[in-house]
């Protein structure tokens, strides 16, 4: 390991602690508001660099708390991390894929994910799906000789393999990045935050411009200004103007409340493989079940065995035991070891192993003995038509059929076992004989999830489309799916799938069910669900779910799943509780509808910062505050305040189009909080209210901003509950105790108004208020909740 032999690979679960400091300190905004708190120190200002602090405990504030959702979910990773298999000093072992050296000797079986680019030593049967790597969906047969490469998945028999290649030499550290890295896909509120960043970036500069010549003419112009030294004060505006534009507190809030939604799906048991998967599930309209293992526990139950014809003198009890045995035998296969013994005798001669695409295995015998010859054990459909969907099955094919058939539609699953003489198949070449006799019908039990129905009944009350996608008898899928308050018909057999795209996307609208579904078909029937406007998510828990997971928007695996079927997913429930989901959608929900409610204050507080620079600016008026007087009223009005407003319980419903209601509703509140400060200081001046110190129109100013702050506070967080109205009332409280505290009044440079002023400030902030409460109305009418 020493010498790089070692597969070790980057640990993508989640962002490296450089990538979490840089995300939330080296941005541009970041390098602004530091330039800036620079300049006012130089400036010998340090009273308006109090910014820089709040900047910087924003940014530890990030650091500290992504940190620490980072540990938390890389300790769950690597609980579940995937383990390989392999044969040292003659015993099989299983170790960390870290711990796989060259020369290694990896032993391949069904549901393995390959941990390291390897030759074929041994090959039984062994297929692999190389989707991952290539894009095709066909298994690749893969023979002693040939090269099976990491992030393959085993779907078909078995077979050792020597590591030829490890580590960054091979392709299981790309798999491992493109399954599991923290990311930031298909998330609505990063994308439109970092829209408003960009917007932002391009209005800083001439923004910037416009003030500057503001505070330069309202001094006198720019000769003068900068001849008697004023340009200090000038600078000082133009930093306040500049700062009160960006919405530093508002990203921060996105990461830490992703980052808290992943801490608590952790403690219940949930594992974020992607932390923007936390509002996934909320904006998910259709969701696919897998029904093994989602709608029931996965467990398999041999329920009997019908007989169709006299095959006591055949040995298929042998048959039977031997599929039970086979080391390569599916779970339906292995239930069936308590009732039938492989008595060993002859072995066999040649066997093809159980794959989801065939759903078939066979084995064959050695003549002279009894049971010999080919013995078929797959779904009746598939093995007594020869072929998949064809027609003309023999009589004693139609009524074994017919019986699998009413079986099935009691909700049991059915398994034919068929017989064929004198014929050989090998894995070489896996096709079924052209004639077969059935000969038992067997019959299988599974235990129905005790919370599906209650978990169904949820996500239907809340709008979610609901698709039972399974490889088993549709009518069986059917029929448990009516047991869990489904109301659906047979099911659809989606071996009748139309190949046109958009004839299957009508058929994915008009059925709930399907039965007898391949594995690629599954990623085309969430494929087609997504071109008709869907957000998918998909469960799983086998192999031939994986295609599906990684097509989806959202892929949901259980904690029985195959290693390769977790790599792909985005959530994992480690208890494989299925009514973890709702709980899933509720944070989902938090964090979506929290996020909006504290984008409208930031906005609001973006808007009026661009339309105040801008306005007072044109008309050559200095801008009204100082930056230490900023700080004071975005404290006040949005920094305390939405911290805990983010992190509260919401229940909403995801709406799409966040930025849209979030924008109409803080653009026109930014321009009613300018206009009433506006017109406060045209007042003042016109009328000389404010005397000959500039404190005095600062501090009505101030009043002004911080009432009508807390106003469009108090309109964001509606409905008020005791929480909210708790952080309102203390947010009022503290604006009292500020502004009558003599330390406080001298920091942030207040002074009582004189009473003219303060009437013209008390009717700017209730003008403000009132048409703030009608904006509140048009855009609940607009946007009901």
């Amino acid at each position: 390991m020493r010498h790089g032999l070692a597969n070790r690979v980057p640990d993508a679960t989640s962002r490296s602690v450089w990538e979490i400091v840089r995300a939330n300190v080296l941005t541009l905004f970041n390098a602004i508001v530091g330039t800036s708190f620079v300049v006012l120190l130089l400036l010998g200002s340090w009273q308006d660099a109090l910014f820089g602090l709040a900047a910087v405990g924003n940014a530890v504030i990030g650091v500290v708390q992504e940190y620490r959702a980072k540990r938390s979910l890389d300790r769950l990773a690597v609980l579940e991390a995937p383990r390989a298999r392999v044969l040292r000093d003659g015993t099989v072992q299983e170790i960390p894929t870290a711990d796989v050296v060259l020369d290694d000797v990896l032993v391949l079986r069904v549901g393995d994910q390959v941990t390291a680019d390897a030759s074929v030593i041994e090959s039984l049967g062994l297929e692999a799906d190389e989707s991952l790597l290539t894009g095709e969906s066909d298994p690749v047969d893969k023979d002693a000789g040939t090269e099976v490469l990491s992030g393959s998945i085993v779907v078909a028999g078995r077979g050792t393999a020597r590591v030829i290649r490890v580590g960054a030499d091979s392709f299981s550290s790309r798999i491992a990045a493109d399954a599991k890295r923290f990311s930031l896909v298909n998330s609505e509120i990063r994308s439109s935050l970092d829209r408003i960043l960009r917007w932002l970036t391009w209005a800083l500069l001439p923004v910037a411009l416009i003030v500057a010549n503001g505070e330069m003419q309202s001094r006198g112009g720019w000769q003068q200004t900068i001849a008697s030294g004023a340009w200090r004060a000038a600078l000082v505006g133009v930093i306040a103007g500049v700062i009160a534009m960006i919405p530093l507190g508002l990203v921060l809030l996105s990461s830490v409340a992703f980052a808290v939604g992943g801490v608590r799906l952790a403690g219940n048991k949930v594992l974020i493989q992607e932390l923007a998967a936390v509002e996934g599930l909320a904006r998910v309209d259709v969701l696919c079940l897998d029904k093994t293992g989602t709608l029931t526990e996965g467990r398999i139950i041999f329920d009997g065995v019908h007989e169709l014809a006299e095959p006591a003198e055949r040995g298929w009890e042998r048959a039977l035991g031997w599929f039970a045995a086979d080391p390569e035998a599916n779970a339906t296969s292995r239930c069936l070891e308590t009732a039938f013994e492989h008595g060993g005798g002859s072995p066999a001669a040649s066997s093809v192993p159980f794959s989801s695409a065939r759903k078939w295995s066979s084995v064959t015998f050695d003549g002279g003995t009894p049971g010999s010859g080919t013995w078929i054990l797959g779904a009746p459909e598939v093995v007594l038509t020869g072929r998949a969907g064809s027609e003309g099955a023999a009589p004693a094919a139609d009524a074994a059929l017919g019986r699998a058939g009413r079986l099935a539609a009691s909700g049991l699953r059915t398994v034919v076992l068929a017989y064929a003489a004198d014929v050989t198949v090998t894995a070489s070449d896996a096709t079924l004989p052209e004639a077969v006799e059935p000969v038992v019908v067997l019959t299988f039990r599974e235990q129905i999830r005790p919370d599906a129905r209650e978990t169904l009944d949820y996500f239907r009350d809340e709008g979610v489309e609901l698709k039972v996608i399974s490889g088993d008898d549709p009518r069986t899928v059917a029929a448990i799916a009516r047991t869990v308050g489904l109301d659906v018909g047979d099911g659809y057999d989606a071996r009748k799938l139309p190949a046109d795209p958009r004839l299957l996307e009508e058929a994915m609208d008009n059925n709930t069910v399907f039965g007898r579904v391949s594995p690629h078909q599954k990623k085309d029937m969430v494929a087609a669900l997504q071109r008709r406007g869907h957000t998918v998510a998909m469960t799983g828990d086998g192999v031939n779910d994986v295609l599906a997971l990684k097509q989806a928007d959202l892929g949901i695996a259980m904690n029985s799943a195959a290693p390769a079927t977790k790599a792909v997913a985005r959530l994992v429930l480690l208890d494989g509780r299925f009514d973890r989901l709702p709980g899933v959608v509720a944070e989902g929900r938090r964090v979506i509808a929290n996020i909006e409610r504290v984008s409208k204050l930031f906005l609001s507080k973006t808007a009026y910062s661009i339309a105040i620079a801008v306005s007072f600016g044109l008309l050559n008026l200095q801008f009204p505050f100082l930056p230490r007087q900023l700080s004071f009223t975005d404290g006040l009005t949005i920094g305390i305040p939405s911290f805990f407003l983010a992190l509260m319980a919401n229940t909403r419903r995801y709406r799409p189009r966040f930025l849209r209601r979030s924008l109409s509703f803080a653009v026109p509140a930014g321009l009613i909080v300018t206009a009433s400060l506006l017109g406060l200081n045209l007042f003042a001046q016109s009328s000389g209210a404010a005397g000959d110190a500039p404190e005095t129109l600062q501090s009505g100013s101030v009043l002004t901003l911080t009432v009508l702050g807390l106003w469009v506070l108090a309109v964001v967080s509606r409905p008020l509950d005791p929480k909210k109205l708790a952080v309102l009332l203390a947010m009022c409280a503290l604006l009292l105790i500020l502004v009558n505290l003599p330390p406080a009044q001298d920091f942030f440079y207040l002074a009582r108004p004189p009473a003219e002023l303060l009437r013209a400030a008390g009717a700017a902030a209730l003008g403000g208020g009132l048409a703030l409460e009608i904006l509140a109305w048009i855009h609940g009418r607009k946007f009901p909740r």
